[in-house]
C-alpha cells in the first residue's frame, strides 16, 4: 500500500464528504496498493474508510498476489463456493465500521456484482459516484509515472520503426497491425497494450476508430496508423499518417493543414490555461483551412494508466491545466471516400509549459523517407 497515496485519498474522501470508497479490479486498486487483478466472475474488492483503514476482499486463490507485508490493510479471502462470498463482505464491512453516510465507487467499473453484495453487507451506506475523487488522486502524475510513460513511448515508437522496416505494397492493414503487435512484444512493452493497434489505409484512414481489415497498401494510399506500448502499468497513445507512393494532392494539404494545428495545440499548452484552449487553438487552424467541420472529435484525452482518463481536451473544457497533467493533443480531418490525417502526440504539462514524450516525426511523409 503506498502510503503517501492513501493519505491523498483519505484527504480528498474527507473534502467530498465520503465515509469510504470501494474499488473492484481496474488502475485505481492498482496506483493505491501495486497490485493488479483482473475482474472475473469472483468478486475482488479493496474497501478504504475515510479514519484511513483498508480492507481487502479477494478470492483465496488470490493471496499470492498479496504482499508478503500485508499490515496496512486486512485481508478477507473466500473460497469458490459462492455461497461464501457473502461472509468475506460482511466481515470486511464489520470490521472497516463505516459510519453510514456515502461510499464512492468508480461509476464505470463497479458492476452489478460487487454493488449487491456492498449493498448487502453495508446496508446503512450510500453508494454513490466518487469518480471526482478518483480523477483529482491520479489526475496529475509523479516524476516515477512519467518516466514510465516516457519509456512506453520510446517503446512505442522503436516497434513502429521496426516494423514499417518490413512493410510492402500489398501487405494488409491486418498484416501490418499484426507485426506491429510482435514488435512492441520485442521492444519491451507489457503484455496488456493501451488498445489494439488501428491501422487504416487509403479510404479507411477517414475513419478516426477504424478496425484492420483485408485492405492492401497499393501505390496513391495514406496509411494511418495509432498505436501505443504499456511499461509497468503506464500506457503510450500516439499517431502518424504516411503517404505509399503520389496520392492526392487534396490529401498532401490537409497533412499540412493537420501538422499545423498539432504544432499549434501543443504550443497552448501551459499552466494555468484551461484544457479547452488547446483544443481552440488546435480548431482554429483547421477551420480556418476550410475543413472545420471534418475534424469531427476532441484534440485530446488525459493519459496514464488508462488510454483515456481525464483530464479531456475539448473545447469549452474550463478545467485548469497544472504542472504533472499528461494528455494527448490530436487533432485530425477526414474526408470520406478520400482519406484521413491525425498526427498524434503525448505531452505533459511542466511549469513553464510542455514536454512532448513523443519526438517521431510529425510531417505526413512518404513511407520511404520516414526510414532514411
Amino acid at each position: 500500500m503506498n502510503t503517501e497515496r492513501l493519505a491523498k485519498l483519505t484527504a480528498l474522501m474527507n473534502e467530498h464528504n465520503l465515509a469510504g470508497v470501494a474499488l473492484n479490479p481496474g488502475p485505481t486498486l492498482e496506483y493505491l496498493t501495486g497490485m493488479r487483478f483482473h475482474l472475473m466472475e469472483r468478486p475482488t474488492v479493496l474497501l478504504v474508510s475515510q479514519s484511513g483503514r483498508v480492507a481487502m476482499i479477494l478470492p483465496g486463490l488470490e493471496k499470492g498476489k498479496l504482499p508478503p507485508d500485508s499490515s496496512a490493510f486486512q485481508a478477507f479471502a473466500y473460497g469458490d463456493n459462492p455461497e461464501s462470498w457473502p461472509l468475506a463482505f460482511d466481515q470486511a464491512g464489520k470490521w472497516l465500521n463505516l459510519p453510514g453516510g456515502k461510499l464512492g465507487v468508480v461509476p464505470t467499473r463497479l458492476r452489478y456484482l460487487e454493488l449487491r453484495y456492498l449493498q448487502d453487507a453495508i446496508p446503512n451506506i450510500e453508494i454513490v459516484d466518487g469518480d471526482e475523487v478518483f480523477i483529482r488522486l491520479r489526475m496529475q502524475k509523479d516524476a516515477d509515472e512519467v518516466a514510465k510513460m516516457r519509456q512506453a513511448a520510446r517503446i512505442a515508437q522503436e516497434a513502429l520503426l521496426a516494423t514499417f522496416k518490413t512493410v510492402r505494397e500489398g501487405m494488409t492493414e491486418r498484416d501490418i497491425a499484426n507485426a506491429l503487435i510482435m514488435q512492441l512484444m520485442q521492444a519491451g512493452s507489457d503484455p496488456e497494450l493501451p488498445f489494439a493497434p488501428i491501422v487504416a489505409i487509403g479510404e479507411n484512414s477517414a475513419n478516426p476508430h477504424a478496425v484492420p481489415t483485408q485492405c492492401a497498401l497499393r501505390n496513391g494510399d495514406l496509411l494511418l496508423v495509432d498505436w501505443g506500448a504499456s511499461y509497468e502499468g503506464y500506457f503510450s497513445d500516439i499517431t502518424r499518417t504516411f503517404t505509399f507512393g503520389q496520392v492526392d494532392p487534396e490529401l498532401v494539404k490537409i497533412g499540412e493543414v493537420v501538422l499545423a494545428a498539432n504544432r499549434a495545440g501543443r504550443s497552448a499548452v501551459k499552466p494555468g490555461l484551461p484544457a479547452g484552449a488547446v483544443d481552440r487553438a488546435a480548431r482554429d487552424v483547421i477551420e480556418k483551412a476550410g475543413y472545420g467541420d471534418a475534424f469531427m472529435h476532441r484534440t485530446g484525452h488525459g493519459l496514464g494508466m488508462e488510454a483515456h482518463e481525464s483530464p479531456y481536451i475539448y473545447e469549452g473544457n474550463d478545467l485548469v491545466l497544472q504542472a504533472g497533467m499528461t494528455f494527448t493533443v490530436e487533432p485530425g480531418i477526414y474526408l470520406t471516400g478520400k482519406g484521413g490525417v491525425r498526427i498524434e502526440d503525448d505531452v505533459m504539462v511542466t511549469p513553464d509549459g510542455l514536454e512532448s514524450l513523443t519526438d517521431l516525426p510529425r510531417n505526413v511523409m512518404p513511407l520511404e523517407d520516414f526510414l532514411m
